[in-house]
């Protein structure tokens, strides 16, 4: 009598393990769906496991389950501007564009949920939450500009052009992902140069960045 195949072994996952395996799951469903069509059953039968088990671990129910995978969204959102701070400026900028519409295009229905609002799971936390990666993305790309001190016109410049990467990367969604990622991706990078130029007519700090940029293209 042929012996058959040793069953595997269960493992138990690790409080951690667990966790995160719930929080993939969830991610995965808020990417494709918007937070008010996602059930804890849902989250539940896309993990593999019971609803009560979900409850265990996230025991303010949805509302705390959206709040945890919305940390994790953005805390990978946050780490698309954490490029090297080598070689120049606007290829840096051009990369770390990459690693973000990527994102977009990967959680599409969600990030459109994320950003424009309106959902009943919707509060100060999730907001702070979104605010943050905004706000991370700015101290990012200032770090590169290596300005130790900016002033109020050239924050403010480098906030206007997150928020118009936004806008675009909705209007994109929209527009069925036209034009071709790449070409978004430079125009964006475009319109970055662009807006420093204005603002260099009234800054001189700008206008001393916005030639070390010419200089280094």
């Amino acid at each position: 009598m042929t012996p058959s195949a040793p069953t595997p072994a269960y493992r138990r996952l690790s409080v951690e393990e667990r966790r995160s395996q719930l929080l993939n799951a969830a991610l995965t469903l808020f990417a494709h769906r918007t937070p008010e069509d996602v059930s804890l059953d849902d989250v539940a039968e896309a993990a593999g496991v019971s609803r009560p088990l979900v409850y265990r671990y996230f025991p303010g129910g949805k509302q705390q389950l959206y709040e945890a995978a919305l940390r994790s969204a953005a805390e990978e959102l946050q780490h698309c501007f954490d490029e090297p701070r080598e070689g120049p400026l606007l290829p840096r900028l051009s990369r770390a564009l990459d690693r973000y519409l990527t994102f977009v295009d990967e959680h599409d229905t969600g990030f459109s949920a994320l950003l424009q609002g309106g959902s009943v799971v919707e509060t100060s936390r999730t907001t702070a939450i979104v605010d943050g990666v905004r706000r991370a993305a700015a101290e990012h790309i200032l770090s590169h500009l290596e300005v130790t001190d900016p002033g109020l016109r050239l924050r403010m410049t480098v906030r206007m052009w997150i928020t118009a990467v936004e806008a675009a990367s909705l209007i994109w969604l929209d527009e069925d992902k036209e034009p071709p990622v790449e070409e978004l991706r430079d125009w964006l990078v475009e319109q970055f140069t662009a807006v420093l130029a204005v603002t260099a007519a009234r800054d001189p700090q700008t206008a001393a960045l916005a030639e070390k940029l010419a200089a280094d293209g």
